[in-house]
Parts: C-alpha cells; sequence; structure tokens
C-alpha cells in the first residue's frame, strides 16, 4: 500500500467532484475455477484498489458524502477460515492503514443504502458484482458522474503511481528477454510462455495479461499454443507483468528464432519500428492520440507502397481505411492498475469525450484512445503489421480499396505473418518519456541480444 494519506488524498477529491449521496464501491470476491473451493487467482478491483489500497476478497466500502463518513464493509476470518488460510490482518486494521475511520459487518451494506438518498455505483463487470448490485437495489443506471470523476483522477498518474509502473515495466522487459534468450526451434509456445509467467512471479506479482506468444502474429490476440516453433518463423511476444501493487506492464517484441531476420523480415520490421518511432515522437500533450495513430497508419502505408503491396497517396489510403488490411487495430491504449486502464467503466469515457466519438470504420474502430492527450498520461505506442489470409481473401475478392492495394502482390505475404513493437510512455509537459529500462528493439539490437 501507499501511505494513508495518498489514499485520503484521492477520496477526498472523489466527494469534492460528486458532491452529495452515497459512493459504493465493492470489492471483488473470491472465483471458483471450477468448484467451490478451487479458486481463480484473486484479483481485486482496480477502482477499490485506488481508493482503499486494499488487496483482500469479499470487502465493500462505502463513502457518505452527505454524512462525512467512510465505511469499510466486511468479515473477520474465523478459526476455520484461519486453518485454511494463516492469520489475517483484522479488518480495522487494514481500515487504519487507508486512513478509514469506521468499519461494519459485511450484512449492514444494505442498510447503509437506505434512506432515498442518491447512491453512485460504476457499471459490474463480474456477474457476481451485479447480482449483489441487484440484491442492494442498486438496478438501475451505474452514475456517469462517478465514472467520469474517476476516470479524471485516475488518468493521471501521480509520481508514486509512475514508480511502481516502471517497477512494473521493468519485470516486463526481463520476461522479453527470457523469451528471446530461450526461444530455439523445437521448443513450444506454451514453454516458452510459462517461462515468461514464472519471471512475473518471481518478480513480486503476475502476469498483466495473458501471454500472447505466437509464430503466428498475423492474429492479434493470439495465445501461446502447443505450436513447436521453426527456424525461418518469428516469435510476436506480447506480455507484461503486473507488480505486486498491481501496477501493469505492456511490451512487444518480434524477433527471429534463427537469431537473424530474413531480408524480407528485416524491412517489413523497419516499416513497424519507423511508424512506432514517429508515433512516439509526436507524444505531447494537446494532441490528439486519434491524429498519433493516424500518423503511424500513414508511416504503415508509405512503407508498405515502397514494397509494392500498396499504391496511390498514403495519406488518401488511410483517410479510405486501405491500410486496414494489414493494420486492424488502434496504436495503443491507457495503462496504469489496469493494462488497458480503467476500461470495464467504458471506452467512450476513458478514450473518448462528448465531442469525440469514435469511428465506425473498420481498423480504426478499434482505437481504444483517441482523445486530446495530458501531461501525466500513460499509455502504449504499438503499431504493427499483420498478414491475415482470411482478411487478404475476403478484400481481395470484393475488390475493396484495389485502388490502393496491389493484391497480386499481397497474395505472395499470405505466409508471412505478424510483426508488432510496442513500449509504454508517460506523456510529460513538453513531451513523452519511455518508461522503464532499454529493452533490444532494432534489428540490429535484436541480431545482438540473440547471437550472445
Amino acid at each position: 500500500m501507499f501511505s494513508k494519506e495518498v489514499y485520503q488524498q484521492r477520496r477526498n477529491a472523489l466527494k469534492a467532484t460528486i458532491g452529495e449521496g452515497i459512493i459504493i464501491l465493492p470489492g471483488n470476491e473470491e472465483s471458483g475455477m471450477n468448484y467451490k473451493d478451487n479458486l481463480y487467482p484473486f484479483r481485486q478491483d482496480s477502482c477499490f484498489l485506488y481508493f482503499t489500497g486494499i488487496d483482500r476478497p469479499d470487502l465493500c466500502f462505502i463513502i457518505d458524502i452527505d454524512n462525512d463518513q467512510e465505511i469499510l464493509f466486511g468479515d473477520e476470518a474465523t478459526v476455520e477460515d484461519i486453518v485454511w488460510t494463516g492469520p489475517q490482518v483484522a479488518i480495522a486494521d487494514l481500515a487504519e492503514l487507508s486512513g478509514i475511520a469506521f468499519t461494519r459487518t459485511k450484512i449492514e451494506v444494505e442498510s447503509a443504502l437506505r434512506g432515498g438518498r442518491t447512491v453512485h455505483f460504476l457499471p459490474p463487470y463480474r456477474a457476481e458484482a451485479a447480482v449483489k448490485l441487484s440484491a442492494w437495489g442498486l438496478t438501475g443506471t451505474p452514475s456517469v458522474p462517478l465514472i467520469k470523476a474517476i476516470v479524471a483522477q485516475r488518468s493521471i498518474k501521480t509520481a508514486v503511481e509512475i514508480t511502481e509502473i516502471e517497477k512494473a515495466v521493468a519485470i516486463s522487459a526481463l520476461m522479453h528477454e527470457k523469451a528471446m534468450e530461450i526461444s530455439v526451434a523445437g521448443l513450444s509456445e506454451n514453454y516458452i510462455a510459462g517461462q515468461l509467467q514464472a519471471v512475473a512471479i518471481a518478480g513480486g506479482g503476475n502476469l498483466a495479461f495473458p501471454v500472447i506468444l505466437t509464430v503466428n502474429g498475423q492474429f492479434l490476440h493470439n495465445h501461446a499454443s502447443a505450436n513447436v516453433i521453426q527456424n525461418g518463423q518469428m516469435v510476436l511476444c506480447d506480455s507484461g507483468a503486473e507488480n505486486n501493487m498491481h501496477y501493469a506492464g505492456d511490451l512487444t517484441r518480434t524477433f527471429p528464432v534463427s537469431g537473424t531476420f530474413t531480408p524480407l523480415q528485416q524491412d517489413v520490421y523497419n516499416i513497424v519500428l519507423n511508424a512506432h518511432q514517429k508515433a512516439a515522437a509526436a507524444l505531447k500533450p494537446g494532441i490528439l492520440f486519434k491524429d498519433v495513430h493516424l500518423l503511424a497508419c500513414e508511416q504503415l502505408a508509405i512503407g508498405l507502397k515502397d514494397l509494392g503491396l500498396m499504391k496511390g497517396d498514403p495519406k488518401e489510403a488511410v483517410a479510405a481505411g486501405a491500410h486496414a488490411l494489414f493494420f486492424q487495430c488502434g496504436l495503443g491504449h491507457m495503462m496504469g492498475l489496469d493494462v488497458h486502464d480503467m476500461e470495464n467503466l467504458g471506452e467512450e469515457y476513458v478514450g473518448y469525450t462528448e465531442e469525440l466519438k469514435k469511428s465506425t470504420q473498420f481498423g480504426l474502430k478499434s482505437l481504444r484512445l483517441g482523445r486530446s492527450l495530458e501531461a501525466g498520461f500513460v499509455l502504449t505506442i504499438e503499431p504493427g503489421l499483420y498478414f491475415v489470409p482470411d482478411l487478404i481473401d475476403a478484400w481481395s475478392a470484393e475488390k475493396r480499396h484495389e485502388d490502393f492495394i496491389n493484391y497480386a502482390q499481397v497474395e505472395q505475404f499470405k505466409n508471412f505473418g505478424g510483426i508488432r513493437v510496442e513500449e509504454d510512455f508517460l506523456v510529460t509537459d513538453s513531451g513523452s518519456r519511455l518508461l522503464g529500462p532499454p529493452l533490444a528493439k532494432t534489428v540490429e539490437e535484436i541480431h545482438a541480444f540473440l547471437k550472445r
């Protein structure tokens, strides 16, 4: 936990913004995998963590703004519980560490919500949370003022948060170095991914998201499988650690199994790397991230035109959406306590505004963050090129964007795979700063690392 003053300041800011009523923040519960007592690893709700710092299941926190009270609800561990878990810190002691004045038993939550006052609650993303809210009579629309207030607070990362994020990114970098060290022909993707999770756990936390590690990098979120990697293939590794404070890292590297990119792989890799570098250089307060995304898309289109896969004016091609044959997703997303920070609260609040709405165009509609950047934002930059055979066949058959795409040339790339490069950045007052330690990124650096 941070100091209790950190959590008190966060709660005071929230109360000042909301102004009246009751704010309810249920913590997450334990959840069984295939029977009640075989549990998934517990992960606390991020908003509950942000405002209390308490990493314990089956708790609920209420801020009664009208009566100026903060109450933590939960039941103490019984002797029978302790037989299984060992001694637990008392709920009153957890409340003291967070600067919360009052504690009550869990069964008193419903009575605390009575009285006809406004109750502000967030959209549930787990079934058990939805059931709990319903049982308390909270079946209406989640509080948009609460959502907006929390997004505004959590979007701007403080110095103590940046420290924790950099710890997570550093562990993530070790995961990627492990992937590059051990990925030799004959190993399975699952084996390599398992070694990466071991690095994350050894770092004091766990994975920020399931490891994406694949020789089929053309599929955007292709998790590790029983595939055995072979020389001539490229491994796309998108993985990150969550540290012991639950802050996330998220990095991607693509590297050759044999230790050396082929000339064509190197050419495509450098197109992606150039787009990454141009996008990162453009980050600064006030710029629309949507414009940074479009800049990266144009750089990809220029590179693809040089390869003979695209034609025409790159800017016009991007405006038409022709580049999305090769880059079907967004350039990046916010990152913090969640690897896709706060997206459970709604992308329309986190990544967009009343004035700026999400596009419905294929590719651009997958851009999670479009809004104007502010100092204190932490985000990812992750351009890529993905040659998806089914998508190529579908677009080619209908001659979609044939003024911009050389389908005869693209046909030769249906077995190429995919390449992505991803890093994490802090938006500063004057630009941006790369988070975490250096990690091999250029072709030369990757070759040198693989030859060690």
